[in-house]
């Protein structure tokens, strides 16, 4: 045993020792995790290789006369976005695509942006060293403009080269945590336990972690930084030990996805999200699930379509009477997200998470996590997520 448990007793976790055996049985069933496209770990000599042809495109049509230009996959168009249960959205092969030329006044300085970048990346990874996408921006922020141009462009890149963006040895800034039953040694050595009192920051290197241990029966995923940060200080790790917490503290960042990745691929636990009962809040639960479209040409590498939904259901207001002074109305934005949210190819084999989410078209209203609160100040986790865990509460 990696760690000595001091939560629940055994029985407790009944119900979701049988989900997890399901997830097993789908899984070898399915032939185990789906190898489909997308994008693969690239070897510094593939990269290197692929950013040479670029470079020598450039130069074959100098050569004849031609205007260079980047072909690059157009990641803004659903035309391009497939859906698979057990992939989630991801780029079709043959997708329509859009050119960046060098002599257009509109795309001429992103020409040369995508070019200046490609030489930054292609030091980088011949001296097998590393840069943030932070780092890249202050080589000169005056050019850039802003730290945006800057990460459509290395996603633009990554998805040209056909490559993860940490093959290219560029790593973002990590704002997600983890805390509970799990150990690590990152990719210099050091040894990081996450079973301390306060959060562990989610490493900005995840292919770079290795052995990982734990004997955690779950991972929950927390939508807020507050939210997590109160169940620590309701020791719910220890409450509910072995488990496993993680926050993207909002919409996640790359790091935070692949972490939840990694540990899906390693331990194959089942994975629950906690966030509002509203548009935002389901938004990111899908991110988690089966990704964004922006990403979707690394889809096979982020998304984990075992995920479930834990809370908080809009369905669950109803039944534990929270007052509706306590609600807040749907504004016409949160409704134009819902509305985009149920037409997307997803919701057709989630039956119930196209219930929840007529439910609250329906009510008109959304609610926090908070809202818990007017029922007792820890009712979330010593009553609600206890009772969901205990007796299959997800959906």
């Amino acid at each position: 045993m990696a760690f000595a448990p001091r939560g629940p007793e055994a029985s407790f976790f009944q119900v979701l020792d049988r989900h997890r055996a399901s997830l097993l049985a789908a899984l070898r069933k399915g032939g185990g995790e789906p190898s489909g496209g997308g994008t693969h770990l690239a070897s510094s000599s593939e990269v290197l290789a692929s950013i040479e042809n670029v470079i020598q495109d450039i130069i074959t049509s100098l050569a004849r006369n031609e205007a260079p230009a980047f072909t690059i996959d157009n990641r803004s168009s659903w035309e391009n976005i497939k859906f698979e249960d057990s992939v989630g959205l991801h780029m079709v092969s043959h997708c329509t695509t859009r050119k960046i030329k060098s002599d257009s006044p509109k795309s001429v300085k992103n020409f040369a942006l995508i070019l200046k970048i490609l030489s930054m990346i292609y030091k980088l990874v011949q001296s097998n060293t590393y840069a943030t996408k932070r780092d890249i921006y202050y080589t000169d922020s005056q050019l850039f403009g802003n730290q945006t141009v800057v990460d459509n462009i290395i996603n633009d890149i990554s998805c040209m080269l056909k490559v993860p963006r940490r093959s290219l040895h560029i790593l973002s800034t990590s704002k997600g945590l983890i805390a509970g039953n799990l150990r690590y040694v990152e990719e210099d050595g050091t040894k990081v336990n996450c079973a301390c009192a306060t959060a562990v920051a989610v490493p900005s290197n995840i292919q770079g972690i290795r052995n990982l241990i734990t004997d955690a029966k779950f991972l929950l995923i927390v939508e807020k930084d507050a939210t997590f940060q109160r169940l620590l200080d309701d020791n719910f790790c220890t409450k509910m030990s072995p488990c496993i917490m993680v926050t993207g503290k909002g919409v996640p960042d790359l790091n935070t996805r692949l972490l939840v990745k990694k540990l899906w691929d390693t331990f194959h636990i089942p994975i629950f999200t906690l966030v509002d009962a509203d548009p935002h809040g389901i938004e990111i639960m899908c991110i988690y699930k089966y990704g964004s479209m922006a990403m979707s040409f690394e889809a096979h590498n982020l998304t984990v379509p075992a995920i479930r939904w834990l809370g908080l259901l809009p369905s669950d207001i109803r039944r534990l009477n929270i007052p509706k002074g306590t609600l807040i109305p749907l504004t016409k934005q949160d409704q134009m997200k819902l509305d985009s949210i149920l037409k997307r190819p997803y919701i057709t084999c989630q039956p119930f998470w196209r219930k929840e989410m007529e439910i609250m078209a329906d009510s008109k209203m959304k609610a926090e996590i908070q809202a818990l609160t007017f029922l007792s100040s820890d009712y979330l986790s010593r009553v609600y997520l206890p009772n969901k865990l205990k007796f299959g509460g997800w959906i």
